[in-house]
Parts: structure tokens; C-alpha cells; sequence
């Protein structure tokens, strides 16, 4: 048995202001309030005496390395990110950042915005710049059809809306 994992795909760097914000104060909390926290549980734990069979002390120490390892990605993450807090000039066409709404074959309407990977939110409809439709709408403009592969088959879209946000 091989330990072999292949390397996953690049991602875009990109991200809005307030993703970048809400990753940092993920950070911030993770770092300042939750890992001193499990750290003082831990030590606690450790006082009652048998570590081997102490529950508290070990889901202690599986929770602190879940923290560390989150906050060694948060801040590899961080540095490498380009906050994208200009509007194209070229409003016509789709960007990263975009509001989108695009019509399917059944003239159901689809409303999207096009965020970085650390972004998406499928309850708020914020799609990745790297999902097959992020990439298949990227540098469309008003009007155009598209299709793209899905997990499902085959997906058919007509551009209708296109908007940006000033954030």
C-alpha cells in the first residue's frame, strides 16, 4: 500500500475584501480565543493522572493539532492571497467578482457570483473562478450562451445579468 497522493490542483489566488477578512478573523479567533482555551482543558486533563485512559486528554491534544494544523494553512493561505478590491473597467464582461444571472434551457433563472476557492458558499450562491461554469462564464459578456459538464450531464446557460459591487 502506497502513501503516494497526487498533488492536488492550483487554485486561484484571488479573494474579496470580505473574504479575506472573514479568513483572517478566523484566524484571529482560532489563535487568540479557541487554541488557549483547549490548551488550558488539556492541561487540566493531564493533572487527573492517567493519560492513556483519559478521554478529555485525548480528544485535547486531537483538537489542538485539528487547531494548528487549520491556522498553519490560514496563515500559508493568507500570505499568497491578492485581494481583488478594484472594479474591471470593462464592466461588460464577466470577472472575478461578478453577479451573474444566467437563464437555462427550462427558463429557470440562476443567480451567481464568481469568488475565489476560499469563497464559496452554495447558501449565498458564491461559485469558484475554478468550478467548470466559474471557468466556462470567465470573460463572457451579456447575451452569450455557454455550456459546460456538470456532474450531471451537459448544462446550458444563457447570460442575462451581469453587475458589480463596490465592496
Amino acid at each position: 500500500m502506497s502513501r503516494y497522493r497526487p498533488p492536488s490542483a492550483p487554485v486561484s489566488n484571488y479573494i474579496t475584501p470580505e473574504g479575506e477578512r472573514a479568513l483572517s478573523e478566523e484566524l484571529e479567533y482560532l489563535w487568540r480565543k479557541e487554541r488557549p482555551l483547549v490548551t488550558q482543558q488539556v492541561s487540566d486533563a493531564a493533572a487527573l493522572g492517567d493519560r492513556s485512559e483519559n478521554a478529555e486528554y485525548i480528544y485535547g491534544k486531537k483538537r489542538l493539532r485539528e487547531i494548528d494544523r487549520r491556522v498553519r494553512f490560514l496563515r500559508k493561505r493568507l500570505e499568497h492571497l491578492i485581494i481583488v478590491d478594484q472594479l474591471p473597467t470593462n464592466q461588460a464582461k464577466i470577472y472575478f467578482g461578478a453577479w451573474v444571472e444566467l437563464i437555462d434551457e427550462q427558463e429557470q433563472v440562476l443567480k451567481i457570483r464568481l469568488v475565489g476557492p476560499d469563497e464559496i458558499d452554495s447558501g449565498r450562491n458564491y461559485i469558484s473562478i475554478d468550478s467548470p461554469l466559474g471557468k466556462a462564464i470567465l470573460g463572457k459578456q451579456l447575451d452569450d450562451e455557454i455550456s459546460f459538464e456538470s456532474p450531471s450531464g451537459n448544462k446550458y446557460y444563457c447570460i442575462d445579468k451581469i453587475e458589480y459591487h463596490k465592496s
